[in-house]
């Protein structure tokens, strides 16, 4: 990989990054439940987001470097692993089991069924 081509991984992440920001403050502000409905949303976006990259990908509709820029630049910087499972931690540390119990069925499920239904959608 070229330096210029890790420079635009960083910036394509810090571009997800940053649409993670807003869709997560634009989220939190209409949203004011237990559940943690923004990292819940946007990794099925990003989900299904990569499914479409992924479909793309398995045809030759997509280079080896827009693939790194979209997959790993742009929707690694967009979505949150790591938030979801910090949030889950905390709902389960807060005794709240439910919540608790629906943030890991949800936000392992969804997310993978969006990367199904994205591939299917671009391949």
């Amino acid at each position: 990989m070229s330096a210029i081509v890790a420079v635009l991984v960083c910036l394509c992440g810090g571009l997800g990054a940053s649409a993670r920001y807003i869709f997560d403050s634009y989220i939190k502000a209409i949203w004011h439940k237990a559940f943690p409905m923004s990292t819940f949303v946007i990794n099925v976006v990003a989900g299904l987001l990569a499914g479409m990259v992924a479909g793309c990908y398995a045809r030759p509709a997509m280079s080896d470097q827009t693939h790194l820029l979209l997959a790993t630049g742009l929707l690694g910087g967009f979505s949150t692993f790591s938030t979801m499972m910090n949030e889950s931690v905390s709902a389960l540390r807060a005794g709240k089991i439910a919540v608790f119990a629906g943030c890991m069925a949800a936000s392992v499920v969804a997310p993978v069924a969006a990367v199904a239904l994205g591939y299917l959608i671009a391949a």
